[in-house]
């Protein structure tokens, strides 16, 4: 029971630090490009995984057996955040989030071609519920519709195929492997940024790179711990207080409350994604 209920926290908590860090990144796009802050947020980062790997694994754990696997997803990592970064420029905190949450739906989709999944027809029907949230969140074909949209669309494909890429992880590969690796990965992709012209940094940016590097790395790390210390049908659910956390920070920073076809939409996408993860349990 003890370990349910610190699984509970840490996903909270986790998701919460992860919506802190979304935030930061909004901010930071009136400045710079989403491959300069995803570049810039690995590469502070980095020590602080080096020093958690080296703590909890030792040397070992800097040892990948598929190294080239961490490439591949490391790749679509940075590509992912790149899409949403630039998604955050024309959408509000919640409206990126409720499109992302599509992520597990794309997953239903693509399990069958990609990793021989057979797929019920309850589960494409939970992919098409997913679809129709969607279709009321970008309400296309309404002058109110976002550029920013395709965007988010796009970063919860890529995201969806780094889920599914998962299972090709070697299992001997710790947590920690899989976090170090991915995060030089970054870097080394994110080092062509750096032919580009950059801002002048203030004080204030570093501050909110160095919110991205913390509020990143340890949410990412809080969500991966509770995910280990309690079955995904408990854990997994609280994902979507992203929206919640996602809508209070917009309006305390921004002051921008999303129209109610968002809420209308983001609540489909939620059923359905929740309706997908109690069948595969």
């Amino acid at each position: 029971m003890a370990q349910r209920s610190q699984a509970i926290l840490f996903m909270c908590c986790g998701v919460l630090m992860l919506a802190i860090n979304d935030a930061a990144a909004k901010w930071l796009l009136a400045w710079y490009e989403p491959l300069q802050i995803a570049f810039l947020r690995s590469v502070l980062a980095l020590p602080v995984v080096v020093v958690l790997v080296g703590g909890v694994d030792g040397p070992k754990g800097f040892r990948s057996l598929r190294p080239g696997i961490h490439a591949l997803r490391a790749l679509l990592v940075v590509l992912a955040t790149m899409a949403f970064f630039s998604a955050l420029r024309s959408l509000s905190l919640a409206e990126a989030t409720s499109l992302l949450f599509t992520a597990p739906i794309i997953v239903a989709a693509i399990a069958a071609p990609l990793l021989k999944e057979r797929v019920s027809a309850r589960r494409w029907v939970s992919v098409l519920l997913g679809f129709i949230g969607v279709l009321i969140v970008v309400r296309p074909g309404f002058s109110t519709i976002a550029p920013g949209s395709g965007y988010a669309l796009l970063a919860a494909f890529l995201y969806a195929l780094i889920m599914v890429s998962a299972r090709w992880i070697d299992p001997r590969d710790s947590l920690w492997t899989m976090t170090f690796w991915m995060t030089v990965f970054s870097v080394i992709f994110g080092v062509v940024s750096l032919l580009w012209e950059w801002p002048v940094m203030t004080g204030e940016h570093m501050a909110l790179f160095g919110v991205l590097a913390v509020m990143g790395t340890g949410g990412a790390a809080l969500i991966s711990q509770a995910f280990r210390l309690a079955p995904a049908s408990l854990v997994a659910p609280l994902d979507y207080l992203a929206l919640l956390w996602a809508t209070g920070i917009g309006w305390l920073v921004w002051g921008s409350v999303p129209e109610w076809p968002v809420y209308v939409g983001a609540a489909i996408i939620i059923i359905s994604g929740v309706l997908l993860l109690r069948e595969r349990e």
